[in-house]
């Protein structure tokens, strides 16, 4: 649904909501008439915890600059928070189409309004939610709640594999939306220095994450309030980051530290909670790296707007045999399962190795933990982070007979949209497969069939009772199933439907 849902005719003007004292929205207003995706310095805002506080909602936009209106609509879990400029709501907006706000494990949606101003009455609710906006606007720093500040430090004892500054983000993220961080090694010590929009996202952070080990047996995190009340970054790149300050240049940065340690497995400790569905900064279920050789863990910086610039990859090793069946496109559906996949270049002299360039870190990261260890025509995937940072296209007249592909504009992109369903969608690899996109007219013998021809077993079929432009079907074994994803995602069924193929948690 559209951004204003809750209004059902706009005509031109300012418009103007009445709450009634008992808290019931009642609705007198004007509007005007723009699409949602315009620019407006007021933003709307969905899918708020029912007890939300004004301060929580004010918070999200005071990073970006000053807010000078807030309506909120409690008992439609909404709120309208307009920016005292329209470029201040385009950075807001930006920020959180890549890393989606989260108040109190709830993640929120953030997006343009169709109106370009707001006009409030004044009813009780009302002056608390301008009680509040004066309270906060005088100071940006000190939004904390019952914290003694919004900036956490942190050290990592114990460190036995590098961490970087992408794997605190992710980490810290659950608790609150990320503003600004500095890593940064004192007394032979590794810490970070971290800034949230308020103190109870610290409090919570701090309260659920100190002592705990990043990694099973090591890397444990110490943490503690901050003296500083904010965080002043200059450059955006490995070691610091400002997310409401996308336009701040990279600076000479460092690249991420190895480890000899890096060279053997490891198993995550708390790095295994699930992603909120659009969130680039929420951390991957719990994965193993198996690095050969040299391979060590590498990320890119990458820009808090208007998508990012990280591009990891994945390095990937199968046995030497049935190469010739792995193409750069097999590789392209099968690890676009769990995320965008921009580029594939399969090695010329090394055929059994690929590289996987991702469109952020936290899919390579998804990519690597769910496949990884699979079968795939036989042989088991390995599969690392590569110390690249992107897949180099031939040049001009340079023949590779197809072993680098371009895949940055494929309409196939299963995660271009913010908040896209299928970011909930994201299972490990099952001999259940969900189907999805069926006309009318095929009915379960030709799906069957259609999966049969492929050489793989159909085990079980069920139409969804409700949509039978949904089914389940369940291979032989997970391989297969692996297979004929590969095979029949997007595969054109007539009537211009193309079948959407993605692993099911459930069994028939």
């Amino acid at each position: 649904r559209g951004s204003d849902e809750l209004f059902s005719s706009v005509s031109n003007g300012p418009y103007i909501m009445s709450t009634t004292a008992n808290g019931n929205d009642s609705k007198k207003f004007k509007g005007d008439i723009r699409g949602p995706g315009v620019p407006s310095r007021v933003l709307h805002i969905r899918k708020l915890p029912n007890d939300i506080a004004e301060t929580e909602v004010i918070s999200l936009g005071l990073p970006f600059g000053d807010v000078t209106n807030l309506l909120m609509l409690k008992a439609k879990n909404q709120a309208f928070l307009e920016m005292n400029s329209e470029e201040a709501a385009q950075n807001m907006v930006g920020y959180y189409s890549t890393v989606m706000p989260v108040i109190r494990n709830h993640p929120v949606y953030v997006q343009f309004s169709n109106h370009k101003e707001l006009k409030t009455d004044n009813s009780p609710n009302q002056e608390r939610a301008q009680a509040a906006l004066r309270a906060l606007s005088t100071s940006h720093v000190d939004t904390a709640v019952a914290a003694p500040s919004s900036v956490l430090r942190v050290v990592v004892e114990n460190l036995v594999y590098p961490v970087s500054l992408d794997a605190l983000c992710q980490i810290f993220s659950k608790f609150g939306t990320v503003l600004r961080i500095i890593v940064f090694t004192k007394n032979s010590q590794f810490q970070a220095l971290l800034q949230y929009p308020d103190g109870a996202s610290a409090q919570a952070a701090k309260l659920s994450l100190d002592g705990q080990n990043i990694y099973n047996g090591c890397c444990t995190l110490r943490i503690s309030f901050s003296k500083l009340t904010s965080l002043n970054v200059k450059y955006n790149n490995e070691k610091s980051r400002d997310f409401t300050r996308p336009d701040l240049p990279s600076g000479d940065s460092q690249p991420t530290m190895e480890h000899p340690a890096m060279a053997t497995a490891f198993t995550p400790g708390i790095i295994s909670a699930a992603p909120y569905g659009g969130a680039t900064h929420a951390f991957p279920p719990a994965f193993t790296i198996q690095p050969a050789g040299e391979a060590h863990l590498h990320r890119s910086s990458h820009s808090a707007a208007g998508g990012t610039a990280v591009t990891p990859q994945c390095n990937i090793r199968q046995a030497a045999n049935n190469q010739s069946r792995v193409t750069p496109h097999c590789l392209f559906i099968l690890f676009g399962v769990y995320g965008d996949v921009m580029r594939v270049k399969i090695l010329f002299n090394k055929k059994e190795n690929a590289l996987v360039q991702m469109s952020d870190s936290t899919q390579a990261q998804l990519a690597m933990s769910h496949l990884s260890g699979q079968q795939l025509h036989g042989k088991s995937l390995r599969i690392t982070l590569s110390k690249h940072t992107s897949v180099q296209l031939p040049r001009e007249g340079h023949e590779d007979q197809g072993l680098t592909k371009d895949y940055s504009n494929s309409p196939l992109h299963r995660f271009k949209k913010p908040g896209s369903k299928n970011y909930s969608n994201i299972f490990p690899p099952s001999a259940t497969l969900h189907l999805s996109n069926i006309p009318p007219s095929v009915v379960e013998d030709d799906l069957k069939m259609l999966f049969s021809s492929s050489g793989a077993v159909v085990k079980a079929f069920k139409f969804f009772q409700k949509d039978h432009k949904m089914a389940l079907i369940q291979m032989g074994s997970v391989e297969e199933a692996i297979e004929c994803l590969i095979e029949f995602h997007n595969h054109d069924l007539g009537e211009n439907h193309h079948l959407r193929v993605s692993f099911s948690k459930s069994s028939i």
